[in-house]
Formats: C-alpha cells, sequence, structure tokens
C-alpha cells in the first residue's frame, strides 16, 4: 500500500495514543504493519500519559525477530524515581508472524528502503505499534511537499472566505 501524504490511522483500529509527525515529512511510505509490542507495565501507563518520543527511532530485524530501536517511552509520573533498571530508549520487541517477518527483512534488506514507526494505537486494551517502510525523501521533495500542503492550506481558507460572502 503506497502513502498518499496523508497520516492514515484507521480509528476503527483504536484509540491513537501516539503519532510520528515526522514520519511523513522525511519519508515516502512504501507498505504499512501494524504489530504488537511487548513493553513493561510502567511503559504502558507511561504510553497512555503520552510520554512518547519517535525521534530516531526505526525498526531493525533480526533472523527472526523484529524489534523497534531507539523508542524514547519516558518515566510513569507515579513510578519511583530511584528505579535502577529504568531504561526509556531500550529495544522492544514487536510480535509479527513468520511471513510478516519474513516480508519486512526482505523490504528493509532492500537499498534505500528502512522502517520506521507511526503510531501507537490501543486496541482491544493492547498497545499495537503501525510501523512503515519507507524509502528516505530528498530535501527538493521535502520542500515540494512543504509547498503543497500549503497551497491546499490557501485553497481552503480561500474556500471559507467565498462561502462566507455567499450568505
Amino acid at each position: 500500500m503506497v502513502g498518499s501524504g496523508k497520516m492514515f490511522i484507521n480509528m476503527a483500529k483504536g484509540k491513537l495514543l501516539a503519532k510520528n509527525r515526522k514520519a511523513l515529512f522525511n519519508h515516502t511510505i512504501i507498505d504499512r504493519f501494524d504489530a504488537g509490542i511487548v513493553l513493561k507495565g510502567y511503559e504502558v501507563k507511561a504510553i497512555r500519559e503520552g510520554k512518547v518520543d519517535f525521534e530516531g527511532s526505526y525498526i531493525k530485524t533480526d533472523a527472526r525477530e523484529v524489534y523497534v530501536i531507539n523508542l524514547n517511552i519516558g518515566r510513569y509520573s507515579k513510578q519511583d524515581k530511584e528505579s535502577e533498571s529504568f531504561n526509556p530508549k531500550r529495544d522492544r520487541k514487536l510480535l509479527l508472524n513468520k511471513n510478516e517477518i519474513s516480508e519486512v527483512s526482505r523490504e528493509i534488506s532492500q537499498k534505500g528502503k528502512t522502517a520506521v514507526p507511526l503510531a501507537l494505537v490501543l486496541s482491544n486494551n493492547k498497545i499495537k505499534l503501525e510501523f512503515a517502510v519507507v524509502k528516505g525523501k530528498k530535501e527538493f521533495e521535502k520542500k515540494q511537499t512543504a509547498k503543497e500542503r500549503q497551497i491546499r492550506k490557501d485553497m481552503k481558507i480561500q474556500e471559507k472566505e467565498y462561502r462566507k460572502s455567499d450568505y
């Protein structure tokens, strides 16, 4: 599924907890996946509080497993401050079946492609990570995207003003 430029997160899947806003600006989406994510209890509570930072995070595959790297999940507000085991950027395992793992690793192994997390969604009381296989945009493509976004914004404003003047 090729990305159309808009962030498509089907709200029927669940409640949006956190979103990677820079992913669509910096990358062209090639294929999307949903995966369960292995978390500790305090991480779930911190995600529900919105203490997530996607900056610099990406997806890595091993022989038979997929991990999200550098996903920063902050400290839960009521968590003990002296806890020694707290590591906000630890590697977290993603839960995918064999076919999905092989498809992701095949896509990522191609030159110029990588996988980045797009969003964390609460679905059936379970936190899912939506991620995509992407290709990086060049500087001129980023400028073109920003220009198109500004043109659409200006057109909407003009349309509203035109509708107001009719009444």
